[in-house]
């Protein structure tokens, strides 16, 4: 049986960043471990955004790497190659983040999955749905009539502006004008603006899945 060809050796700023990432793995494990023993004694994950509240106050490349390495051990099918930013919450543990995601600080991130190499701006509010809290029933306050929470989705090669406040789900490749309001779903590869927030027009000239890719540069990677 023939050996496996070897790939490239590894460089040294590639080492340097995975050593750095599996110290501050190892740092988040207690952390995380509480996590989990307070769920155990409590039977539910309300804790989360304390201790998402306590992460998002590390300043710089520390609280970054810390961040990163927190939630990808507490968060389902996240990644740890991620850029959170500081003061930046995440205030349900149901919140996946793939690789290469960027968002940036005193954002508020709820109950979503967001796709690969999205870039979400500073003070993005992402919703758990648009349906958090019921209001028709006049006899009691709104807070105590419950609410539907949904996993919002925002596909892969999204960009959030500023500001921007997210209700429903967003697909590939599209675009969020700084201070919109999504109060409906965004197909792919569009540009959204406004309150509520409308199709400008399309991002491309003609849709990705239609894109010629030049011959030789599909798979390189």
């Amino acid at each position: 049986m023939a050996g496996r060809k070897a790939g490239p050796p590894m460089s040294p700023r590639t080492a340097i960043k995975k050593a750095i990432k599996l110290v501050f793995l190892v740092l988040a494990l207690p952390l995380f471990g509480l996590l989990l023993l307070i769920r155990a004694f409590t039977g539910s994950d309300n804790s989360f955004a304390s201790f998402s509240q306590l992460l998002s106050l590390i300043p710089g490349k520390i609280g970054v790497y810390f961040r990163a390495a927190f939630y990808s051990l507490a968060c389902p099918a996240t990644s740890d190659e991620i850029f959170i930013g500081f003061l930046t919450i995440l205030s349900h543990r149901d919140a996946s983040i793939a690789r290469g995601v960027y968002i940036g600080p005193q954002c508020n991130i709820g109950m979503c999955s967001i796709g690969e190499n999205t870039l979400i701006g500073s003070g993005v509010h992402i919703l758990s749905g648009a349906n958090q809290h019921s209001f028709n029933d006049p006899t009691l306050p709104i807070q105590e009539q419950g609410g539907t929470y949904r996993k919002t989705r925002i596909g892969r090669d999204c960009w959030l502006g500023n500001a921007s406040v997210i209700l429903s789900d967003i697909d590939d490749h599209s675009i969020v004008a700084a201070g919109s309001i999504v109060t409906r779903p965004v197909g792919e590869a569009l540009i959204v603006a406004g309150n509520p927030g409308k199709t400008v027009r399309p991002r491309f000239s003609e849709p990705p899945s239609e894109r010629t890719v030049p011959q030789g540069t599909e798979n390189d990677q």
